[in-house]
């Protein structure tokens, strides 16, 4: 494995350099390749409830066959009517490497109609990974920060979500997701935002550190890096490349609107070539009156509509535009200083972005979320 085989953990760590400006740590930047967690579901019931329970019948049925497992037999075709009970979905997260024995938060929604799952009981309700094995056991008190209330002419006030609830430490795992993180000679880190510069970085980098060959990068997210076999071995390896400083390559420029809540986000590297815009509004007044018709008379001098043909009036009022321009290769401090001189609001500045982009002077990449 080249230098790492002769110089051994110990000589790894004395090589560590200082990092690099504006650096990041790999591990945040990515993740192992086969380390990752795993989602669970299952299905059970809330008791206990104070009668805000739901009336399902897959409620029913549910509950109809608890008892039976209980040695309780309910007559053929009874409707226990119990609205302590609500039918409920149970959620997890199964981190990798977690191991029997460990807890897990989980969260609670109802699928019938109940109305809250507040002061209820989660009965023991397995939980299923992808493949429909069991992997942990979920049973406790729900916790709901939302509740209402009514009042006898129906009002009703709601605050938060109420049908929603939380176990922490509520699940308790039972199986082990096997993992190839100690299989194979070499381990894969995959980037969380693909760019070439930072995967070459990356693996120059990793090879600065423990020599020529040891890291590849095969695209602009993955990473491939020799690891030693022997497991304690391969866990100091790890701690050592997570912890390692990698200066990241500046982002693609890029503009971000969301045409929803009018938020605009404009890269760094955002540039517009030379360009001239002006920017101004129209107000478009529109308004029905009635002429009245042959015939249509007084009363009290109000003219009577009664037959009355309607007619529109139409106003169109425009404020003076400015104009602003765009000198050759202009950054984003001159833009923002030059919308706000504009005294656009952000539904127009979308507009001016869009029109820019279309008339292909914004060198970024415009996104509508």
């Amino acid at each position: 494995m080249g230098k790492f085989l002769s110089w051994g953990l110990v000589g790894i760590l004395s090589f560590i350099t200082v990092p690099f400006s504006y650096a990041e740590r790999l591990k945040d930047i990515a993740s192992v390749q086969g380390i990752r967690s795993n989602q669970l579901i299952g299905y059970g019931l809330v008791v206990g409830l104070n009668g805000t329970g739901d009336k399902a019948p897959f409620t029913n049925q549910t509950f109809t066959n608890m008892m039976n497992q209980f040695g309780i037999t309910l007559p053929p075709g009874v409707d226990p009517k119990s609205k302590n009970v609500a039918a409920v979905t149970v959620s997890a997260e199964l981190p990798a490497f977690a191991k029997p024995g460990q807890t897990l938060d989980i969260t609670v929604a109802s699928i019938g109609n109940a109305s809250s799952l507040r002061g209820g009981t989660l009965l023991m309700t397995p939980l299923r990974g992808a493949d429909n094995n069991v992997y942990a056991v979920a049973q406790g008190h729900v916790i709901s920060s939302g509740f209402g209330g009514g009042g006898a002419d129906g009002t009703n006030v709601t605050v938060g979500v109420p049908s929603v609830a939380r176990i922490p430490n509520g699940a308790s795992v039972e199986r082990t997701v096997p993992s190839g993180f100690h299989q194979g000679d070499t381990l894969t880190f995959n980037l969380h935002t693909p760019d070439f510069t930072t995967a070459k970085r990356v693996a120059e980098r990793v090879n600065e550190l423990l020599g020529d060959g040891v890291a590849q990068a095969l695209d602009a997210v993955s990473v491939r890096v020799r690891a030693p076999r022997d497991p304690n071995q391969r866990v100091s390896f790890m701690s050592i490349l997570e912890n390692l400083d990698v200066e990241m390559a500046e982002v693609a420029a890029k503009v971000v609107i969301n045409s929803r809540t009018g938020t605009i986000v404009i890269g760094k590297n955002v540039t517009v070539s030379p360009a001239a815009v002006t920017h101004g509004s129209l107000t478009v007044s529109i308004t029905e009156n009635y002429r009245p018709a042959a015939g249509a008379g007084f009363n009290n001098g109000e003219t009577q509509v009664q037959g009355g043909l309607p007619k529109s009036d139409v106003a169109i009022q425009q404020q003076n535009g400015q104009m602003f321009k765009f000198a050759p290769g202009v950054t984003l401090d001159e833009i923002v200083r030059a919308v706000n001189q504009v005294g656009a609001p952000p539904t127009d500045l979308m507009a001016i972005l869009e029109a820019l982009k279309q008339a292909g002077a914004l060198k970024a990449d415009l996104i509508v979320i």
